[in-house]
């Protein structure tokens, strides 16, 4: 097996995450890159799991000396991927899975181009689902929620970039499609029929609800 550079992408509230966690705790061969972030930890969160937590001063200072494969800005807060953490799961001979934002799958795959990397988009099934997840963060007000919806917008603007685009409507099916396409055959392309009316209708809603939280603000 010759180890690959995984990339998770998708617009905050795809169940991205939960897709990666449940995927590492399935497949052997499967390790994840613990990613550093400035934003604070929300209830629950260990540093060191899903993210290593940083001041902004320190994520500059190891930006500015290189540590990081890729690093971007997202809704006022820095995330990146450090360059140790992705030989550490390399070292061991596993795939080396990355959740990371729209941003970063570009830096990434410019460094590992295909087929050294694959590039996976996650969508949620509707702006209804993605809804729900958002809200049971508890963890921001209507405002900051239609922020997030149009940074959604433009992220679905790059799916047709990605190798593959994935429509989270079940867990286990989505964790089963991804392993399946880490240890697939890189030459057969996907197969998209259908997937633009998918993404058009979500993004018709997404702006839809974005333009009801500021009209109740």
């Amino acid at each position: 097996m010759t180890p690959r550079i995984v990339v998770l992408a998708a617009p905050s509230g795809s169940g991205k995450t939960t897709i990666a966690r449940a995927l590492v705790a399935s497949c052997p061969d499967v390790g994840f890159s613990v990613s550093a972030t400035t934003r604070a930890p929300r209830p629950g969160e260990q540093d060191g799991e899903a993210y290593h937590f940083v001041t902004r001063e320190e994520f500059a200072r190891r930006r500015g000396a290189g540590e990081f494969l890729e690093a971007a800005e997202y809704a006022g807060n820095w995330y990146g991927t450090l360059k140790n953490e992705v030989e550490r799961v390399r070292g061991v001979g596993r795939h080396v899975l990355l959740d990371i934002e729209i941003q970063g799958a570009r830096q990434v795959r410019r460094t590992y181009p295909p087929p050294e990397s694959v590039s996976i988009f996650i969508v949620p099934p509707s702006a209804a689902a993605l809804m729900a997840r958002l809200h049971g963060r508890k963890s921001e007000s209507g405002p900051a929620l239609a922020l997030r919806l149009d940074r959604a917008l433009e992220e679905l603007q790059a799916a047709p970039e990605f190798d593959y685009i994935l429509v989270n409507d079940d867990l286990d099916r989505a964790v089963a499609a991804v392993a399946a396409i880490i240890d697939g055959p890189r030459s057969v392309p996907e197969r998209r029929d259908g997937l633009q009316d998918t993404l058009n209708t979500l993004a018709r809603d997404l702006a839809r609800e974005a333009g009801r939280l500021r009209r109740e603000a």
